[in-house]
């Protein structure tokens, strides 16, 4: 089952010539989801090819950099006709602002838009996997970061061993597979832990949003299979990430490794990284080795845990 993540914007505060402001999609067996909409969104959806078909933003806060762009976006939604509900999700005061923004954006709304706040800990829930809200530390705003979790997965049904064991392949493999004990025509009653091998965990991705490393966002990660945390700053700014209420690179990779994630993405980069942001790299791998930085319109495929990592 495909997951898929597209970078729309990696900047932070204010777009550059390399990076829109903040924005990703995340695609799951072609349902797509994004998380924030910063100025210009819209634009790297066409350049990069992500559907306007969605139904689904989260807002991490209402920050401009991370919410102006969903008033061009609704307003070409508009223009193209577009009749299905757009459900838009944020944290607590969101409601206000982004009601406010679909009136100024769109004069002549064709279609609904639903506009819920979450709180820390509501989930979303959808066939298979949920979106859940984590609390975060980002002073000046209400914010949350997101965690999508998949549920767990059927074990692996072993095709051979129900051969030899001459039970007819059809329905009963599938209601085996399914954890169903079956009888067959000779009497035999088979169980299914005879054939199908353990659960196995779904997939985990974590998105911080803007936020200092706090507790929370570890325990959300805790051995998520990807998570993107903003890194605006190196080393050397640590103070103006302090003051300012962001990460620099070596603390969101101190938050992966006590997470026990699998892979860090950085995003969310002060103007100054922009053109090359191999020195956050660079200090964050001093602290998690499985790291790299996000670029806009880079494409990673998010694996089962015994599979690789695909990016592009």
């Amino acid at each position: 089952m495909s997951l898929t993540l597209r970078f729309l914007g990696t900047s932070a505060s204010r777009p550059t010539v390399e990076r829109n402001v903040s924005s990703v999609a995340v695609v799951r067996e072609g349902e797509t989801l994004m998380f924030d909409c910063g100025e210009g969104t819209q634009r790297q959806m066409m350049r990069y090819g992500v559907a306007f078909s969605l139904a689904d933003i989260f807002f991490s806060h209402l920050h401009a950099d991370h919410m102006l762009g969903v008033i061009g976006l609704l307003r070409t939604m508009a223009l193209q006709g577009r009749k299905e509900t757009m459900r838009l999700w944020g944290p607590k005061g969101a409601a206000r602002i982004l009601r406010r923004a679909t009136e100024l954006g769109v004069e002549r709304v064709g279609f609904p838009i639903e506009v819920t706040e979450l709180a820390p800990g509501d989930s979303v829930n959808r066939k298979d996997y949920a979106i859940v809200p984590f609390v975060v530390d980002h002073p000046g705003a209400t914010s949350l970061g997101y965690a999508i979790v998949e549920e767990e997965r059927r074990g692996r049904f072993n095709p051979e061993l129900a051969r030899e064991m001459g039970i007819p392949e059809g329905p009963l493999w599938g209601l085996l597979h399914r954890g169903k004990t079956i009888s067959l025509a000779d009497g035999r009653t088979i169980d299914p832990s005879e054939l199908v091998g353990p659960s196995r965990s779904g997939r985990k991705v974590v998105i911080s949003g803007d936020t200092r490393p706090c507790d929370a966002t570890i325990e959300a990660a805790r051995d998520a299979d990807l998570l993107i945390h903003e890194a605006t700053f190196a080393d050397e700014e640590a103070p103006r990430a302090l003051e300012t209420g962001h990460s620099t690179a070596r603390e969101a990779a101190r938050v992966a490794s006590r997470a026990g994630a699998h892979k860090l993405i950085l995003t969310h980069f002060s103007a100054r990284y922009s053109r090359d942001p191999s020195e956050l790299v660079r200090e964050a791998r001093e602290e998690f080795e499985q790291v790299a930085a996000a670029r806009d319109g880079m494409e990673m495929e998010v694996p089962y845990a015994s599979e690789a990592y695909v990016g592009k």
